[in-house]
Parts: C-alpha cells; structure tokens; sequence
C-alpha cells in the first residue's frame, strides 16, 4: 500500500467539495463519507458530476474549494493535491483506459512494478490476478484483441494489483452488454469481501447501485441530496425527484380525510400531503376509485396505470392482464410514504 491505514479513519471523507469547468460548477459543496470497507454507490443522472466526484478524489482534477481525506490523510484542496500515484487507491474506468502497447499482462504488472516488485514477482502475481478473473489465458493479449468485457476484467485486475484499501469504480460496467453486466457485479463484490476494501462506485443504474452497494448516495446537480441504505433510499426517499430516480413512483395528493388511505398512514399526515405510492405497494380492486388507462404485460408481472381523484396511480400485479383499458376496477393501496 501507498500510505498507512488508521484504525477508526473513514477509508474516504470529502468535505465541502466544490469543481468546475470553464466556470461552471460541477461539483457544489459536497459532503461524503465513505467507512472502512463500505461500498458506497453515487447513483445520479449523467451529467451530474460523478466521475467529476471519483476523479477528484483519484487526483485527476484538483478542486477550487473543499478537502479530500483518504484515510484520515489530506490529499487535496485548492491549493494542494497528491499525485494520484501517491493515493492508497485503485480505479476502474468506464472506458477501461488500457495502455493499447501493452499486453493484459504487462497492464496488470505495471502498477506491481511501480510498488517495487521485481519483473518476476510483478507478473507472477499479475497472472494470478488476471486467473481471479477469469482471463488468464488472454495474458498474452492486446487490448484490439480483447472484447468489451475481457478489456474490463483487465481493468478490474488492474486497480486491484494496486492493494489499496479504497478502490473507486467509474460506471465499470456501463459499456457492457445485460449478461456481462451482471457477471462483473458479482466479481466485484466478490473481490470486494475478500480484500475487505472500501468501495466507492459511480452508477446511473439503480438496479447496479442497490446491488452493490451498503449504502447509496444519491447525487443531484453537484450536491448529495440522501444518502441512506439501498432500501431506505427505495422505501423513504427524499422528495419525488429521489423517489422517480429510484423506481416506478405515483405521486397522490392526498387529505387525511380519505376513507382509502392505509389505517397506519393516517396517523401521520397532516391535513393535505402527497404521498409515493411504489407499484407493489397497490393493487387492483378496492376502495380507491379508479379506470385502466394503460396495461403493460412484463413476463411475471404486468403494469397497469390507472386515473384517480387523487392523481395517475402506478399497480403491479404478478401474473398475466386482469383488466383491461376503459375497466375500472379501482385499487387498495397497502402502503405510502409521504413526501415533504
């Protein structure tokens, strides 16, 4: 490793973090912490600063205000920033940023080189990690002659010969095609337990973030608006914007009046509020009333939107159709959370 590690340190703190480009702001104060061997997700549109966020903390842009710590360590602010060589961190590329001269092999031994291994012991252990996953025989390989996924593995390898106690994944898998996608996730939790590192991954996939991830910060305009446990940040979002970014949500304006809220919610609203209502958290038939002005069968499931008094109504039901455009069946709904 490149520093020491301190017990109790948070593997990744960033403090008031402010970038821009040409004027403007990319980053707008940003706060995030990132414990010992947490896996932490930054789940947000494109273009809302999240490789700005990992390559500010890898050393790539040195910010106009804010702290950088990794481990307890500063390694930059505005007037001061470490190399990136001289961070305890690895980093995988969303555009896997293989040196195009230099075999998977030779790739992954070059940061083992740059540690102080000798030539031997650098490819020894470089093999042994590209066998991790899955490529060995490819060692002999070029990038032009790797696919997609094959150049991201050697990526992975790559960022994790450095054995640092922090790594950070820029989007990895987003070149890659459903199948490959899901394999890679599962490799890199998998290595992920085994080194007992922490993580910090950049997704604009929540189905990727909520797998991966312990926790899940949700990054809007250059600022961190959550940051909770995947299932809370589903369950309990922030405001409509969270809650669309996470899933199917309904937004019903609601008064703690109406005879079909769930018995336990009424306790807690006030007066008048709007309330997320989750798809499985509905379903046909029941007090609200309500006509099928959609259907959309999913395999498993079928989707249906329906129009209430209190607003356009998202259902999930397993199964086949059960109802059709121009029916009104109406709806129970089970559960909401309300929106501030």
């Amino acid at each position: 490793m490149t520093g020491s590690v301190r017990p109790g340190d948070p593997a990744l703190e960033v403090s008031g973090l402010c970038v821009s480009y040409g004027g403007e702001p990319v980053l707008r104060g940003l706060d995030l912490v990132v414990g010992p061997a947490e896996a932490v997700a930054v789940l947000g549109p494109s273009g809302g600063g999240k490789s700005t966020l990992l390559h500010t903390v890898a050393g790539f842009v040195q910010p106009d205000a804010g702290e950088v710590y990794v481990h307890g360590r500063v390694v930059a602010t505005a007037s001061h920033s470490e190399p990136p060589e001289q961070r305890d961190l690895g980093m995988v590329f969303q555009s896997y940023a293989l040196w195009p001269h230099l075999t998977a092999l030779d790739t992954v031994a070059y940061p083992l080189r740059r540690a102080g291994r000798t030539r031997p012991e650098a490819r020894r252990r470089a093999l042994e990690l590209l066998d991790l996953m899955g490529i060995a025989a490819l060692a002999g390989r070029r990038p032009a002659q790797l696919s997609g996924g094959e150049q991201q593995r050697v990526g992975v390898a790559r960022a994790l010969a450095r054995e640092a106690s922090l790594y950070q994944f820029d989007e990895p898998t987003a070149p890659l095609d459903t199948a490959l996608r899901a394999t890679l996730q599962e490799e890199l939790a998998s290595q992920r337990s085994t080194l007992g590192a922490a993580v910090l991954y950049s997704t604009h996939d929540v189905a990727e973030a909520f797998a991966v991830a312990d926790r899940v910060a949700l990054l809007r305009d250059g600022v961190v608006v959550q940051v909770a446990p995947p299932g809370q940040i589903y369950e309990e979002p922030v405001d409509i914007w969270a809650a669309s970014l996470t899933g199917v949500a309904s937004a019903l304006a609601v008064e703690v009046a109406d005879t079909w809220l769930p018995r336990p919610a009424v306790g807690t609203l006030p007066s008048r509020a709007t309330v997320l209502v989750r798809p499985e958290w509905a379903r046909l038939g029941g007090p609200l009333p309500g006509r099928v002005v959609g259907v959309r069968y999913r395999g498993s499931d079928t989707d249906y939107r329906l129009e209430t008094p209190a607003g356009s109504l998202q259902v999930r039901e397993r199964g086949r159709p059960k109802a059709r455009v121009g029916e009104a069946p109406g709806a129970t709904v089970d559960r909401v959370w309300v929106l501030r």
